[in-house]
């Protein structure tokens, strides 16, 4: 009898092993740490958002991704990644995309549609399954930001005026110059020349080849144009050229105190499609040279688009020749563009093309080139703080508030 239980031992260790052996068999083939077949696989975690948690000033068309630690399934179904507005405003919709890698997850906003500015704003993903072993994130993950501020640019009287000269007066060439707003200068009406506007003998400096037509009013300091027009060219409209000025200058003191922003074309913006935003030229000068500049609101009606230069703006080139523009597409509109030139700026100097937004310079600007025809379209204002703005055939549309 003895023999036999011993005997036998070795049987069922034999036995158990084979059981526990089949257990681990069992198990490797989804195991929640090597996942399906021995694939390795990891709980999906979050390792890095953006927005980042907590930021602020955040683009109303900013992407919203999030960046795991393991390659997911789709995000469909049971899994997702929402965007929801924590103050009063409408939750967003949009579409949940994954790189090429499956580990970041984006949501982009429905074409034409923004984020509301100044809203905070949580997002989540929630769900995610690994691809290799089907593994589920262990809760959601959650983080919130908040959008910008909408800019206001403080244009005040200044805003009337589709062409300001500085101190140093305004001078047009050639007949088809259509002003439609004010003009001004701080300088005498005598500085002002190839210009008149609808009062009666209000008439500055005009010859046959030079005649420029202002729809608004001309305000510069004493004395009057012509005899005829005892009401331009006193002390009540130099107060106003300079009170125009003053706020000119408050409007471009605010845009260099903006934060700097990127420079997408190395100093040419030309063939670019830009969102909202500041772009600050690194180099001090911006172009639009070799290509049009396209403004892309994407749906917001107030979206703004600030453009910083220490020195220099040129439209068009290179050299005096092709005519460049600025396209607004999808809500972008001309009063909310503007241009801050520490120096001088150059439109189009060959003629043609279209320019958009309010040009405030330091030094003054030139459009176009005398003897050329084609006409020069600015869809926005040109305020010299100090030097003249010189026109040639171009037609100004101030835009409305």
């Amino acid at each position: 009898m003895h023999m036999n239980i011993i005997e036998r031992r070795p049987r069922c260790r034999t036995w158990v092993m084979a059981l526990t052996l089949g257990a681990l068999a069992a198990a490797c083939s989804k195991d929640p740490i090597l996942g399906v077949n021995g694939n390795a696989a990891l709980v999906p975690m979050v390792t890095a958002v953006t927005p980042l948690n907590g930021a602020t000033g955040v683009a109303t068309n900013t992407l919203v991704t999030a960046t795991l630690n393991e390659a997911v399934a789709p995000i469909t179904g049971t899994a997702s990644m929402t965007v929801t507005c924590v103050t009063p405003c409408v939750n967003p919709t949009g579409t949940v995309t994954l790189d090429a890698t499956h580990t970041i997850a984006t949501f982009t906003l429905t074409a034409g549609t923004t984020l509301t500015s100044s809203a905070t704003y949580t997002a989540t993903i929630t769900g995610a399954t690994s691809l290799a072993g089907g593994i589920a994130m262990a809760a959601p993950y959650t983080w919130q930001f908040t959008t910008v501020t909408a800019l206001a640019i403080p244009l005040a009287s200044a805003a009337p005026f589709g062409t300001f000269g500085g101190s140093a007066g305004m001078t047009n060439s050639g007949i088809l110059t259509v002003v439609n707003g004010d003009i001004g200068t701080t300088a005498a009406s005598t500085l002002v020349t190839g210009f008149h506007d609808p009062g009666p003998g209000c008439i500055y400096t005009e010859t046959p080849a030079n005649v420029g037509d202002v729809t608004g009013l001309i305000y510069t300091a004493p004395p009057p144009p012509t005899i005829a027009c005892p009401s331009e060219g006193t002390a009540a409209t130099f107060a106003i050229a300079q009170q125009a000025r003053a706020d000119a200058l408050t409007a471009y003191n605010a845009l260099v105190a903006l934060p700097s922003g990127p420079d997408p074309g190395a100093g040419n913006l030309a063939n670019l499609v830009l969102t909202p935003g500041d772009y600050t030229a690194a180099a001090g000068t911006f172009m639009i040279q070799g290509g049009d500049l396209t403004l892309d609101a994407r749906g917001d009606a107030n979206a703004v688009f600030v453009f910083q230069m220490a020195t220099t703006l040129t439209v068009g080139g290179p050299g005096a020749a092709f005519p460049q523009s600025v396209i607004l597409v999808n809500g972008a509109q001309a009063k909310n563009v503007y241009w801050q030139v520490g120096s001088a700026a150059t439109i189009n100097a060959a003629g043609g093309g279209t320019m958009v937004g309010t040009i405030i310079s330091q030094a003054g600007a030139a459009f176009s080139t005398a003897g050329n025809t084609t006409i020069v379209t600015l869809n926005g204002r040109v305020l010299s703080l100090n030097a003249s703005v010189t026109l040639v055939d171009t037609v100004i549309n101030v835009p409305g508030p």
